[in-house]
């Protein structure tokens, strides 16, 4: 597809996307995701047109380009979820073009995100968490990979890490600090508390792991001593919540979602929430309120005396 790139347009791109990993902090997977929208949106434009357009035509495109773009994506079966990301990179392109170059994009910069409706996070119940943490490790071949994968999923719950984030700390962190300094998406460093119940799981699967966890190396380790896969974390999930009758949607993520439900669901701050969870924008975190509501209107829905 990038050959319906003109040269000027493929060194713009490139450009682009140099200024948001380097400049921008922007996480690899999403710069990857930009160079594909971009890319694909660049290409209709020389299929439309007939050829490849001058970057000074770009910014000046109008909202008979933009209309049949998406309209094309449509016809492929492209989501709304994934046309409004694909937007907002093309419009995030040529906002960055416009200051470089010169010129008023305001056709595209101005049209609207197509709306859809945001997947609700699935957090666990309260007690499901607790029976999660207290049965993950139960299919384990051997202890010592019993108490690691219970260690990493208190990390999910107890701290509302990111399974990447609990899988990249390294032996430098095998006794737990009172805070974690945790770098997440797109290099942000954020600071976590770190509860008692996530220090002991996590000093007991160091006292029986059989690998010499050095500081610079994977703190937690598969079974032939290499960094542990993210993979095996969600099939031990996978078969303590057939165990305890729970739906697919618990997954690891799933412990990190009812970190901050039961965190709001207890007084807390959702601006603090965001902060702990590394969040870049509060709306994200908002998703969370909507969680608390509706779980309030189900206790509502079961308890009220009806007529």
């Amino acid at each position: 597809m990038s050959l319906a790139l003109s040269p000027a347009e493929r060194d713009a791109l490139e450009q682009w996307l140099t200024h948001l990993a380097a400049l921008k902090g922007r996480a690899a997977n999403t710069v990857a995701a930009y160079r594909r929208d971009v890319t694909g949106f660049l290409a209709f434009l020389a299929h439309h047109h007939g050829g490849p357009m001058g970057l000074g035509a770009l910014v000046a495109l109008d909202q008979s380009d933009l209309r049949a773009w998406m309209a094309h994506e449509r016809g492929r079966g492209v989501s709304t979820r994934s046309l409004a990301r694909a937007l907002s990179a093309v419009k995030t392109f040529l906002r960055w073009l416009s200051d470089r170059d010169g010129g008023e994009p305001t056709a595209i910069l101005s049209a609207r995100t197509p709306k859809y409706r945001r997947k609700l996070p699935r957090p666990l119940a309260e007690d499901a968490a607790r029976a999660m943490l207290s049965t993950v490790g139960d299919d384990a071949r051997e202890d010592w990979i019993a108490a690691r994968d219970t260690a990493v999923v208190t990390l999910l719950y107890g701290c509302g890490l990111r399974i990447s984030e609990a899988l990249g700390l390294t032996g430098a962190a095998a006794t737990l600090p009172d805070t974690l300094r945790i770098r997440g998406k797109g290099g942000k460093e954020r600071l976590v508390p770190v509860l008692p119940a996530a220090r002991t799981a996590v000093a007991a699967y160091v006292a029986l792991c059989p690998f010499d966890l050095a500081p610079a190396d994977a703190l937690f380790r598969g079974a032939r001593g290499g960094p542990l896969s993210p993979r095996l974390i969600a099939r031990a999930m996978e078969g303590a919540r057939t165990r305890l009758g729970l739906p697919a949607t618990a997954t690891p993520h799933a412990m990190r979602h009812s970190f901050a439900t039961h965190l709001l669901s207890a007084g807390g701050d959702l601006r603090a929430i965001q902060e702990l969870l590394g969040h870049a924008s509060l709306s994200t975190t908002q998703a969370y309120t909507a969680v608390d509501a509706a779980r309030l209107m189900e206790v509502y829905d079961a308890a009220h005396p009806r007529a």
